[in-house]
């Protein structure tokens, strides 16, 4: 029996593989302009052998983004689980320009939730730079809560 088709212009999301290298690397390198490319492979590499962290792609006829999470023990900033209890995190997710407000963003957002409820995580955190408002409206829109602000300092020591 043939796999079902989605509808045109529904995302289609894969965990991606080694095959989907030549559309995730580039798609990293837009949502994280100022890491090589030569970093990219490295930590994509990393990614791929790791069992605590993913990354799905969304194909709409090509490469329409792709998210990125791991899971995490350490304390998570405004989540309420315990410290050991493992917690899934959003570590990035991009949308190509062209397929922004689409239900892309939504469609890997539920796949990285359900990759998280797969191995026992109540809870999905993120976050992002104070200064990146789309960002911070397209967390609320797919159903994050604002936990907190935060501004970082440092002083040096002599």
């Amino acid at each position: 029996m043939a796999e079902p088709r989605a509808a045109p212009g529904t995302p289609r999301i894969e965990i991606i593989g080694h095959q989907h290298l030549a559309q995730w690397l580039p798609l990293r390198h837009a949502l994280w302009p100022d890491t090589t490319r030569a970093d990219h492979a490295g930590e994509a590499a990393a990614l791929l052998r790791s069992d605590r962290q993913v990354a799905f792609i969304a194909q709409v006829e090509e490469a329409a983004g792709f998210a990125e999470a791991s899971i995490r023990h350490d304390y998570v900033n405004g989540c309420a689980s315990p410290v050991g209890a493992p917690v899934a995190f959003l570590e990035g997710l991009y949308v190509v320009p062209s397929q922004r407000r689409r239900g892309v963003a939504r469609a890997l957002c539920a796949a990285v939730a359900e990759w998280g409820r797969a191995r026992g995580c109540l809870e999905l955190a993120s976050d992002t730079p104070l200064d990146n408002l789309d960002s911070q409206a397209m967390h609320i829109a797919l159903g994050f809560t604002q936990t907190g602000r935060v501004v970082f300092f440092r002083r040096t020591l002599k």
